[in-house]
């Protein structure tokens, strides 16, 4: 990385080109892994408020719009993958003015992707809901609850895009700190809406509204404020297309391998709700807490992604490959640490969500299926994650499709479909992650070879 060419480096971040590894990605993946649980915290904090004050009927219709949720959300979350894979990539190679035109850019589509967003919140939930087959005791809440929601997607976008700058650059603590904060705000907010002022569904979507809010704000005055190549300057900030169409090469493939990822959890959704609102509810509550486990095992998955990058855009191949192995190791150790720790205490875990033994009853047999084998879900996604880092979306967009995604639709018509219980249904999450990830692990295996071996040829023409 050239002084020259960027401006003070800020304390914040990390040096992932030279020197150790192993001890980098832990400080790496640590307030990665904390930021991620925070951001759960909201949803849990939703749903405990609405599970223990306002019953299972308002509990299911804030469950029932989480898979819709993703499946919306999941373009611009590749696109913020985009933008962390291009501030990493120039930013290791010493380019300011790249760096600079990335998280301009990175702005103006975060706020005019969240206004589409509301407007599709807002006249499209009910189709969509009813789409899936969502339970009618349910259906209006849940409409209230994404079009409440929605109205937060500009702030929401904005500070994901932000914060996937800071961590191109190793500044993975401050976003922590500003979700601490938020956090409070949302659990407070909840507790007032809810209970006091008895608002049920839409008290809650509106605290997360508001919370949200709060942590982008605090998000982008700092980038306002740094005198770094990625900090704010409102007197240039501009929109390129050139960075715009990196951002879509790069970001396009990871979103629409969201989507159909999302669509396929829209599938399994709707297969659930035909089990009833108690299974709907059950099934919230388990995925909620499935989802602390999948975001621990997502920190690793940034790491790889930021790590292999920036040493990318050195041409080091050889580290690549040892950030790839020290991840899976990772992943692995903190997949099975989380996943059997949810499974061997899921009963008191749910009880925190619900009283009700029919709901806890549920929400166990999801754990049991997804949780056991939960790090085979981290060892696809750091395959995945060090691909995106080396410039390869569309490799791991079409296996992943293919194997997670293909697969687990085919297990819904077929398996499902001659034997209807709610543990063959979950059964189809390992089987598909462990094809998913032996592929991935192969096609890295070439890349990285052919890589490897170019750079060689390479230093002897030389």
């Amino acid at each position: 990385m050239s002084e020259a060419k960027l401006k003070k480096a800020d304390k914040y971040e990390i040096d992932m080109c030279n020197g150790p590894i192993l001890s980098k990605l832990i400080v790496f993946s640590i307030p990665v892994l904390l930021q991620g649980i925070l951001q759960l915290l909201f949803n849990a904090a939703d749903i405990v408020v609405v599970g223990r004050f306002a019953g299972n009927t308002a509990l299911a219709a804030v469950g029932a719009t989480g898979s819709l949720v993703c499946l919306l959300l999941n373009l611009f979350w590749g696109l913020a993958t985009g933008t962390n894979v291009l501030v990493a990539r120039f930013y290791g190679c010493g380019s300011e003015k790249d760096v600079k035109e990335t998280v301009s850019t990175s702005l103006y589509t975060a706020f005019f992707g969240g206004i589409l967003l509301i407007f599709v919140g807002l006249f499209f939930s009910r189709p969509m809901l009813i789409m899936m087959s969502t339970p009618e005791d349910v259906l209006d809440q849940a409409v209230l609850y994404m079009q409440i929601y929605f109205a937060g997607m500009p702030a929401q976008l904005i500070f994901t895009y932000f914060a996937a700058v800071l961590r191109a650059v190793g500044d993975t603590k401050r976003p922590l700190y500003y979700l601490t904060l938020s956090g409070v705000v949302n659990v407070v907010l909840n507790l007032f809406f809810v209970v006091v002022l008895e608002w049920d569904v839409a008290g809650v979507a509106l605290a997360t509204v508001i919370s949200q809010t709060v942590a982008t704000i605090l998000i982008v005055r700092l980038l306002f404020r740094l005198d770094t190549s990625y900090s704010l300057d409102l007197k240039n900030l501009k929109f390129s297309k050139d960075i715009f169409g990196k951002m879509m090469k790069f970001g396009i493939p990871s979103g629409l391998q969201g989507c159909v990822f999302s669509i396929s959890n829209v599938l399994i959704q709707s297969s659930i709700n035909s089990f009833g609102s108690v299974a709907v509810a059950g099934s919230t509550a388990g995925a909620n807490l499935e989802d602390f486990v999948y975001t621990a095992m997502t920190s690793v998955y940034q790491a790889a992604l930021s790590f292999s990058s920036q040493n990318y855009g050195t041409h080091n191949y050889k580290r690549i490959k040892k950030i790839m192995w020290y991840c899976l190791g990772l992943v692995a150790v903190v997949g099975i640490i989380f996943g059997d720790g949810c499974v061997l205490f899921a009963n008191p875990l749910l009880r925190i969500y619900t009283k009700d033994p029919n709901v806890i009853a549920y929400g166990e047999i999801r754990i049991l299926y997804i949780c056991t084998l939960y790090l085979l879900c981290g060892l696809m996604d750091v395959m995945t994650g060090t691909l995106r880092g080396m410039g390869y979306t569309v490799m791991p967009m079409i296996v992943s499709l293919a194997g997670a995604c293909g697969l687990r639709v085919i297990w819904i018509y077929t398996v499902f479909a001659k034997f209807h219980t709610l543990d063959v249904l979950f059964m189809s999450y390992p089987i598909t992650w462990t094809v998913t990830f032996i592929t991935h692990f192969i096609c890295f295996s070439i890349v990285i070879r052919r890589k490897m071996r170019n750079s060689e040829q390479v230093i002897v023409e030389h």
